[in-house]
């Protein structure tokens, strides 16, 4: 079986802050998903929502292998292990992405250069 792929970036600045997502399939069947946040959140705490909410859709579509790409390399050794944190907001992130790699057979996450994501995951406030 091969891997899903999930896209995704956040984006915060003063007029409000969201994340953009893209999910394929092997088959090539793509999932385009903007989200605006109903909250204030720093760029680092958008960049960890867009990662639960594209996790969260997978889940629920029953994706069994996912490689998630993120230009955050917060977010990427949050996921991975390398980094720890201390900072309330980001700890909470953590906790919800630790009981939500449990649905997957297969979670990788990557550090993609900001270039490379595709435009659809840009999310404009």
């Amino acid at each position: 079986m091969e891997e899903n792929r999930l896209s995704m970036d956040g984006s915060s600045c003063i007029t409000g802050s969201g994340a953009g997502m893209v999910l394929t399939n092997p088959d090539g069947w793509t999932l385009e998903y903007a989200r605006r946040f109903g909250f204030k959140a720093t760029n680092n705490e958008a960049e960890c929502e867009a990662l639960i909410a594209g996790l969260t859709i997978a889940k629920h579509l029953e994706v069994q292998k996912i490689e998630a790409s993120s230009d955050s390399q917060l977010v990427v050794g949050l996921a991975s292990g390398e980094y720890e944190s201390r900072e309330d907001p980001v700890v909470k992130y953590l906790l919800h992405f630790q009981s939500l790699k449990s649905a997957f057979k297969v979670l990788r996450v990557l550090k993609v250069p900001r270039a490379e994501m595709p435009e659809q995951t840009s999310y404009q406030n």
